[in-house]
């Protein structure tokens, strides 16, 4: 798959009801380079996005937001550069303004930083994806603490009704 396909992908498509389960953000399209305030050269806010096309039956929302192409494109790890996780955003839910703190109930869980707040874009160096993946579940997970994004797909498993993806970049800058 080329990066322009993927970049071109928007959403991730579920059987709703009411359409497909799709993630957006006012700040960049999907495919396009991620402001520089949501990046670790700006104020590494996180953005806002928002979604809608819930599938029937969910609970709670998930979201992972990493970086497959670490730490180089040409030679990226076995395994995604976690950025930000969070469990548990309350059903009714359908947007995190950017900066924001996490509504009521949500938790927050481990980057591969260590951290438990967004840590946003940061290229050692050429041009990177980030992948913002919302997960809806058809359950409110139990307290996991602060689980990597491993952990918590682990704790996912079985319970995921849909998926929406908005995908970024960004290029290391001198």
């Amino acid at each position: 798959m080329t990066l322009a396909l993927l970049g071109a992908v928007l959403t991730v498509l579920a059987p709703t009801s009411s359409g497909a389960f799709a993630l957006r953000s006012d700040a960049f399209t999907a495919g396009a380079a991620i402001p520089r305030q949501f990046t670790c050269q700006g104020d590494d806010r996180s953005p806002p996005l928002a979604w809608s096309g819930a599938p029937a039956g969910t609970r709670s929302f998930a979201l992972i937001v990493d970086d497959p192409d670490a730490p180089d494109p040409a030679h990226p790890r076995p395994t995604p550069w976690v950025h930000w996780v969070v469990y548990n955003l309350p059903a009714d839910a359908s947007a995190l303004a950017a900066g924001a703190a996490l509504p009521s109930g949500a938790r927050a869980g481990r980057s591969d930083r260590g951290q438990t707040a967004y840590h946003g874009p940061c290229p050692p160096i050429g041009r990177h994806r980030y992948v913002f993946t919302l997960y809806a579940l058809d359950t409110v997970l139990p307290d996991l603490g602060a689980p990597t994004a491993a952990a918590l797909r682990d704790a996912m498993r079985g319970h995921v009704l849909g998926t929406a993806e908005l995908i970024g970049v960004n290029v290391k800058r001198a």
